[in-house]
């Protein structure tokens, strides 16, 4: 009795060993669309107030968690009875992602003007809500679109595993994502808090402490500025990483130019064409 109930935990332990080894594999292969996330996430979550920062990215950030709670089952599932599904799944959230890229340019050089002349300064608190809302259901969808991404590619490499194994590695893998990626964010976002705190810490009597908390109070919009620069091209990466990658023309047609280059290309091409799209569609609907 007692040998067959060690050698249960004997099991248990060489099966965690396993799903170790393989979550760490899974880790490192998801690594890149980790930092496309982190760069899209700390984009979604910027231009809020100081007081609505951390409010709003829990509410991402628990969107998240529902993200994953939904699509891991679901692609176990369809891993194991209709695998094919899984490329044009993939490709529809490509082509999200590229819009959503596509339609930050279109508005920083088209309707960067009208954008600046209207400042939440002049709403009222309902309607800043609103805003936010808005922006935080768009933020989990493009979360959504991130997870399906980071689980289909922690996915893949653990196939060959048995099915225990692929649920422990790939239920890890997502959830350190949002874990790592939103608790990144939330220290960055919070960066020039912590500065007037070492500022009013510091007074005169420590003026290296004083130093570093004004230059991350200065750097802060500039972290933004950049991460914001940084999520956009991420989304454009990361859609044209999909497509370059299950789409063997693309690639051989790409071949010729580096890796990064050809993705970006595709990517900021099909979200051209998707806004593009969608504007003829709002203005066939108007009319």
């Amino acid at each position: 009795m007692s040998v067959g109930f060690f050698a249960v935990f004997d099991d248990i332990a060489m099966l965690l060993d396993d799903a170790a080894a393989m979550s760490k594999v899974a880790a490192k292969k998801t690594a890149g669309i980790l930092g496309d996330d982190l760069a899209v996430s700390a984009q979604q979550a910027s231009n809020f107030s100081a007081a609505r920062e951390l409010p709003v990215l829990w509410a991402i950030t628990k969107g998240s968690f529902i993200n994953k709670l939904i699509i891991l089952p679901l692609a176990f599932l369809l891993s194991a009875f209709v695998p094919w599904i899984i490329i044009p799944i993939l490709m529809i959230g490509g082509v999200y992602l590229a819009y959503e890229g596509a339609e930050k340019v279109l508005e920083y050089f088209v309707h960067h003007e009208t954008k600046n002349s209207s400042t939440l300064e002049h709403k009222t608190e309902e309607e800043i809500l609103k805003i936010e809302k808005v922006k935080v259901k768009s933020a989990i969808f493009t979360d959504f679109i991130l997870s399906i991404e980071i689980v289909i590619m922690a996915l893949s490499t653990v196939q060959g595993e048995t099915l225990p194994i692929q649920i422990i590695a790939v239920t890890f893998v997502a959830f350190l994502a949002t874990i790592g990626v939103y608790g990144t964010v939330a220290l960055l976002v919070r960066m020039d808090d912590f500065g007037f705190k070492l500022i009013e810490i510091a007074k005169e009597t420590k003026p290296f402490m004083k130093k570093t908390g004004e230059v991350l109070v200065m750097a802060l919009p500039k972290v933004i500025r950049v991460l914001t620069f940084l999520g956009t091209i991420a989304m454009f990466l990361v859609a044209g990483g999909i497509f370059v990658h299950n789409v063997h023309q693309l690639h051989d047609m790409l071949h010729f130019m580096p890796a990064i280059l050809g993705e970006l290309l595709v990517g900021g091409i099909i979200g051209g064409v998707a806004v593009l799209f969608h504007q003829s569609f709002l203005k066939l609907r108007k009319s």
